[in-house]
């Protein structure tokens, strides 16, 4: 390790330190960490659901205190932990897979975790002084307008939909930048490894979607607050709008949780297989794809409504199509696990659940895509149980993969593979006994988000069933919880690269020093750990106390220069503060729009006041010996 480069590099020690702290891996680590324990408060939520449903007419839980349940438990689900924390992986791992010493942008995307963290909080503590939304995570519009809920709650989802957007652009604009103009030199475009593409692809997305459910709720909380009429038909506004705006984002919100997770697989099957992915080019243009096509199937979500019935078999054409680009990826990782050698470790084992629990919600997809079919399940369990299979199926599964595949080189040390078997076990039973029978209680009727139901409907048994399998799955998480920290104090010793995997990101130390790369490498293939033919090569020429990145073009990643980084700061928190007050503030009062945007202000400019430019120095690229 090289001394001056650590002490360069590194975050300020101490409490002060860890508010400044600008490190794209430690954002990385704490944006995991805290998607993970929002993970964990919205699980207890479905529990306490899943306990009050078990038998027919039970009391645990009254209807307003269950509305506010779900809503919560969605929202967080969906907002505080899905995104996020695919975010959180990128920030961690695209700068170390394309061979950049820093993240582009270091003092936002530290801005964008406390915008995200206050987010959340707010959130739940509301929920805690029983104000939580109560309006469904999806907040339509005349239920989330001023006269069916005259309290706060609907604004306290609503405002934190700006939170969670504004930290989600931020980091999407982050990546984008990172991928395009700091990668090694020689990592063109076609040499950009799956993951990196896919986390690439989904930051587009996000860029493009995000806006609509900003807009959205700005627009509902101008109608509750200042008397607009954006939704109010009777005076000429329109109900549907919502709905349009709303899934417009968040059907390719489920793409964008979704793709990131495919990007895990295309770098778990490889190093589990001992071959390199079968199919770049296929897997590169499906991911492109399925980005597109995934912002024409927000209607299918609209089939209940008057829609036009020519449009939605537009729609029903494009739900059906974009199962083709899923398939072909599907179709790439089969033939190169078939003609690998598979490692049976943890990490694939996670992988392999996913085929198949995919292949069920994708079909359960293909049958809610029908508008016959989808009239008469809709606002079903039926629908609850297809959006778990492919959630949890498509992204939960890879995503527990990942944390056992990179979890040796974010630590330095290897979980136990007896507990993950035994974990993934658990899991794998117990989604299966939890979702599965949800299929069934749509299809006998069952209608979502009610807080009970009359012993005669019959759906007890189905419910006690689904009731027993969310208590196996706590416990395979509370397994998952007991080997991540017994791991993390005493696992035993990964050294740098446990799994011989082809990715620059196992080239470095684990964990990795502050500056990454010594040297930043030369990349001269897609896998650049197992090719032999090409003579290493390294970066000369960046400064050792100073902080610098090299600045790679866009296409064919040729060298073009150094860019000074930014130094640790505590304006990014302190302005995280500021713009919280401001958005809490503003639901209460427009002056806060006022009096709240001075110390925004006042924050921001002293983020940004300019320091001197950094010297400039020759860069060049040497063999390494």
């Amino acid at each position: 390790m090289n001394a001056l480069l650590e002490r360069t590099w590194r975050d300020p020690p101490g409490l002060l330190g860890a508010l400044c702290a600008i490190d794209h891996k430690t954002i990385g680590k704490r944006y995991i960490v805290t998607a993970f324990a929002f993970f964990l408060a919205a699980g207890i939520l479905a529990a306490l659901m899943r306990a009050q449903l078990a038998r027919p007419e039970s009391t645990l839980i009254g209807p307003d205190r269950y509305n506010q349940l779900f809503t919560t438990h969605g929202t967080a689900m969906m907002f505080l932990f899905a995104v996020p924390v695919m975010q959180g992986m990128a920030v961690y791992l695209v700068p170390l897979m394309v061979g950049a010493r820093a993240i582009a942008f270091p003092r936002m995307t530290a801005f964008s975790y406390w915008v995200y963290l206050f987010g959340g909080l707010f959130l739940f503590i509301a929920l805690l002084a029983d104000a939580g939304p109560d309006v469904g995570w999806f907040s339509y519009v005349p239920l989330a307008g001023h006269a069916y809920s005259p309290s706060k709650r609907a604004d306290v989802w609503a405002q934190m939909i700006t939170f969670s957007e504004l930290s989600g652009l931020l980091v999407a604009i982050v990546v984008i930048v990172t991928v395009f103009k700091l990668r090694a030199p020689g990592m063109t475009l076609a040499r950009l490894p799956l993951l990196v593409w896919a986390m690439l692809v989904s930051s587009f997305m996000i860029l493009f979607a995000m806006p609509a459910v900003m807009l959205a709720s700005t627009a509902l909380i101008l109608d509750r607050l200042v008397n607009t009429h954006f939704y109010d038909p009777a005076a000429g506004g329109d109900a549907l709008l919502w709905q349009h705006l709303f899934w417009f984002f968040a059907h390719p919100e489920v793409y964008f949780i979704f793709i990131p997770a495919l990007g895990f697989l295309s770098a778990i099957i490889p190093s589990f297989a001992r071959r390199p992915v079968y199919g770049y080019p296929a897997m590169v243009l499906s991911l492109i794809t399925t980005a597109f096509l995934s912002f024409g199937l927000w209607v299918h979500h609209m089939f209940a409504t008057h829609i036009p019935e020519l449009g939605k078999s537009f729609f029903t054409s494009a739900s059906m199509m974009i199962a083709l680009p899923t398939a072909i990826q599907i179709y790439c990782w089969i033939v190169t696990l078939w003609r690998g050698r598979l490692w049976l470790a943890t990490p694939l084992l996670f992988t392999l659940a996913f085929f198949i629990l995919l292949l069920a919600g994708g079909l359960t997809g293909i049958m809610v895509a029908a508008v016959p079919l989808d009239l008469q399940l809709h606002d079903s369990y039926f629908v609850v149980a297809h959006l778990h299979y492919v959630l949890i199926g498509g992204a939960v599964f890879p995503l527990f993969g990942a944390w056992y595949y990179w979890f040796p080189k974010v630590t330095g040390r290897l979980m136990s593979e007896r507990l993950g078997q035994w974990q993934f076990a658990l899991l794998f039973i117990g989604f299966e006994l939890a979702f599965y029978p949800m299929h069934h209680l749509g299809l006998q009727g069952m209608p979502r988000r009610v807080y009970t139901y009359a012993e005669q409907m019959g759906w007890g048994p189905l419910n006690l069933l689904s009731s027993a399998g969310a208590l196996v799955i706590a416990l395979s998480v509370v397994l998952f919880i007991v080997n991540t920290v017994r791991s993390y104090r005493s696992g035993t010793s990964a050294g740098d690269n446990p799994w011989g995997a082809a990715t620059l990101e196992w080239t470095t130390a684990s964990p990795p020093p502050a500056y990454n790369f010594e040297r930043p490498p030369v990349v001269r293939a897609r896998e650049p750990l197992w090719e032999r033919d090409a003579a290493p090569a390294e970066v000369s020429g960046l400064a050792e106390q100073t902080r610098e990145v090299l600045v790679t073009s866009v296409l064919d990643a040729n060298a073009s220069h150094r860019l000074a980084c930014p130094e640790p700061s505590p304006w990014p928190f302190v302005s995280a503060i500021a713009v919280s007050v401001f958005f809490v503030g503003s639901i209460f009062t427009p002056w806060a729009l006022v009096w709240g945007g001075i110390p925004v202000a006042i924050s921001v400019t002293l983020w940004f006041w300019p320091r001197p430019a950094e010297s400039e120095a020759h860069l060049a690229i040497e063999k390494r010996p």
